[in-house]
């Protein structure tokens, strides 16, 4: 009999439809329901993006599916079968949910890891903390990736989606010395800089390991998708960093939004709209790297960093 560890794959969420954006938005906002203005607001983006259809969610759904296979294809190897379950911070199935099932499931002993690659204290300790806290009221004993910003898959597969766009440029006209390369990643509250949060540092690790291996030279970092709240938070943001850019004279850039793993709202909207839109009125030529959604790359990335863990926590 092998022995049964159940794996909870934790992102962030998004409504199934138009309808379940209202609620989302107050779980996301700690119970307040959005104004009438916010709530258009945010409808609108859904719309400009999806058009009423969401193949957001279904993004999440495919990545824990292939990465059950990924697993499989581990555990027959092994004396451990690898069970995945979703759990979504802001969306039905809740990481609550899924540690619930687990147990319903007899699993009594789990792996967790997030949909982000770089660790932070507001964003993968949140989701580590609300699953600490279920699994030890259900009795499912728990461990947890924290990051896993410099495995060799994940700069493989982010670099040769760098490279994939650095040809169509060169296609255009332009060489690859000419393109601008922006890495980007959602920003945070500036304070996390006080406490000595890896965040900003993990993302520039990546950045300089796919620069190395992709041989780009000319790169630097942005931030995006910031919060609209009083408190400062980390920039430059991307929109002003292309503005700067145009005073420089770069006409070609390439986005590459490392702190992100699938087509979220933050990259089809924030990147495809927004920051193709300042672009334009710049007369720069502005592309993105395709996401990883369910790279194999990827799902190798999330398997080793899930069995390592496992290894070392001694819990099979």
């Amino acid at each position: 009999m092998k022995t049964k560890i159940g794996v909870l794959v934790m992102s962030y969420g998004t409504p199934e439809s138009m309808e379940g954006i209202e609620a989302y938005y107050t779980h996301i906002r700690r119970g307040h329901a959005p104004s009438p203005e916010q709530l258009e607001e945010l409808t609108d983006r859904y719309k400009a993006i999806v058009g009423g259809v969401f193949p957001l969610r279904e993004n999440t759904n495919h990545q824990v599916e292939n990465l059950q296979e990924a697993l499989d294809t581990e555990s027959r190897l092994l004396d451990v079968e690898y069970v995945c379950y979703q759990g979504l911070k802001h969306a039905s199935p809740f990481i609550e949910d899924g540690i619930e099932r687990m147990a319903k499931d007899g699993i009594k002993k789990a792996v967790g890891i997030v949909l982000a690659p770089h660790y932070s204290t507001m964003s993968v300790e949140s989701y580590v903390k609300r699953a600490q806290a279920k699994a030890d009221e259900v009795g499912v004993e728990f461990t947890f990736v924290k990051s896993y910003h410099l495995h060799p898959q994940l700069i493989e597969a982010f670099s040769r989606r760098v490279k994939a766009k650095l040809d169509l440029f060169k296609e255009a006209g332009a060489e690859p010395s000419e393109v601008r390369v922006l890495f980007s990643a959602h920003s945070l509250p500036e304070r996390i800089l006080k406490a000595g949060d890896p965040y900003p540092e993990q993302l520039l690790e990546t950045s300089r390991a796919i620069a190395e291996k992709t041989g780009i030279t000319s790169w630097q970092f942005a931030w995006q998708s910031a919060g609209r709240t009083a408190e400062p938070w980390l920039g430059p943001d991307i929109l002003d960093t292309l503005r700067s850019l145009s005073k420089e004279q770069v006409k070609n850039v390439l986005v590459a939004p490392i702190g992100f793993v699938s087509d979220h709202l933050e990259v089809l909207y924030d990147l495809d709209i927004e920051a193709q839109e300042v672009a334009k009125e710049l007369d720069m030529r502005l592309m993105r790297i395709d996401m990883l959604n369910s790279d194999p790359l990827y799902m190798e990335t999330l398997r080793d960093a899930i069995v390592e863990q496992l290894q070392k926590s001694k819990l099979a």
